[in-house]
């Protein structure tokens, strides 16, 4: 008899590991971890897998963090302390506690040892491990039910990609049953699909496990003293060797766009690409479905609005994202996104730009192809982003030539 999926809800774990510090997101993770990253004007990056989460009917759920992690520890509290103990739902915040050595979290699979306890306290049967970074639309209950279905002990998530990008990510070689054959992070060959070698199976960083072999796999390793600290370098690659059953699982979008979307924002100009796309007439991300909504917390700010004065002094805002609390007043803001609480002052122009919150913008300020964090007033006349070597010389500026200035900076 298959099981139902309220049957299967109640007997599954998630964990998801939110630890990374990411580097190369460099100023905007100075002073917090990379799934605490505002994104899109309201949301913080690791709202979109914990989103997912709460639409696949997953209410058990460990946030494992590490560093930097007092931005995001708040926004766990403040936005998604929404969960029902009495029921058996919640969502905690894990740090490392140093339970079975001196050492943080030493990679994925070492952070999943680390909290064994919290895995077999309880009668559990499948483990769903997920990244915090990534920007997606997914139903996690479609995938474990495809785990059991399959007889699987392991299900790899993955996603369609062209060879000649797949390189950056881990890639994954399939049977014609989609039983996994291989899995090699960041080859330099990529494995091809069979029967079209343009395209590789890429990881998508979600996995789903059966409880007892996700024990049973890390401490035979153990035993052998082999390394074990990562699942894709380590733990996945002695499964596949040693004959377990690992299946992979082609990614079904429930973004309901004609091509799927699943995106790393690991870098400024990713980043700031996968911002500028929210924009668009038609983005190829869709946050405005009522079928899958993003939550997030929602902050108690009045509407935002626009403030005209006489002559050029008209507060406007076009093809932007404008967020609650935000005042334009006698400025022109142009494709960009402007965070909470934020003003816009007289003269001022913001093109393709990205605000964060409680940021003021001077008057007659002239901004272009900027990131600006948190709690930042660019005093009045000030302009950036219109000549890169003069901005390097104060700001980070990225390789396509966005410019960041971190959080609570001071002109």
């Amino acid at each position: 008899m298959a099981l139902t999926g309220s049957s299967i809800l109640r007997k599954t774990l998630t964990m998801v590991l939110a630890g990374g510090i990411g580097e190369r997101l460099y100023p905007l993770t100075l002073e917090r971890t990379k799934p605490s990253v505002p994104f899109g004007g309201k949301y913080r990056i690791i709202d979109f897998a914990l989103s997912n989460c709460l639409n696949s009917g997953l209410r058990k759920i460990y946030v494992l963090t590490q560093y930097k992690s007092d931005s995001l520890n708040r926004h766990l509290y403040e936005a998604w302390n929404i969960f029902n103990p009495e029921l058996g739902e919640f969502i905690y915040s894990i740090p490392p506690q140093l339970k079975i050595s001196n050492n943080w979290y030493q990679g994925t699979a070492n952070a999943i040892r680390q909290n064994f306890n919290l895995i077999y306290d309880e009668d559990y049967e499948w483990i769903v491990l997920l990244s915090g970074d990534h920007i997606y639309k997914m139903d996690y209950l479609k995938m474990i039910q495809y785990h059991i279905e399959t007889g699987a002990q392991l299900t790899i998530s993955n996603m369609e990609m062209p060879k000649t990008v797949s390189d950056r990510f881990g890639c994954i070689e399939v049977d014609a049953e989609f039983r996994v054959q291989n899995f090699v992070e960041k080859p330099k060959s990529p494995p091809t699909i069979p029967g079209n070698p343009e395209m590789s199976f890429v990881n998508m960083g979600v996995y789903v496990f059966s409880r007892s072999v996700l024990k049973d796999v890390i401490l035979q390793m153990e035993k052998e003293k082999l390394k074990n600290n990562d699942f894709g370098q380590d733990v996945i690659p002695y499964m596949i060797k040693n004959q377990y059953k690992v299946m992979a699982y082609q990614f079904f979008d429930e973004n309901k766009k004609d091509q799927p979307y699943w995106i790393d924002v690991g870098t400024i100009d990713s980043y700031y690409a996968a911002s500028m796309d929210l924009i668009n007439v038609n983005p190829h991300f869709n946050m405005y479905d009522p079928d899958w909504m993003i939550r997030s917390g929602q902050q108690q700010f009045p509407p935002s609005k626009t403030v005209s004065h006489e002559g050029e002094r008209v507060g406007r805002a076009l093809n932007s994202i404008v967020c609650d609390g935000t005042v334009i007043s006698g400025g022109l803001v142009e494709r960009s996104i402007i965070g909470f609480n934020a003003r816009i002052n007289s003269y001022s122009y913001i093109t393709d730009s990205i605000i964060f919150d409680n940021c003021n913008i001077g008057r007659r300020t002239r901004l272009r192809r900027c990131i600006i964090d948190k709690n930042v007033s660019v005093p009045e006349g000030t302009e950036i982003g219109f000549d890169n070597e003069i901005d390097k010389k104060r700001f980070t500026v990225s390789d396509t030539g966005i410019v960041i200035i971190p959080k609570n900076y001071k002109f």
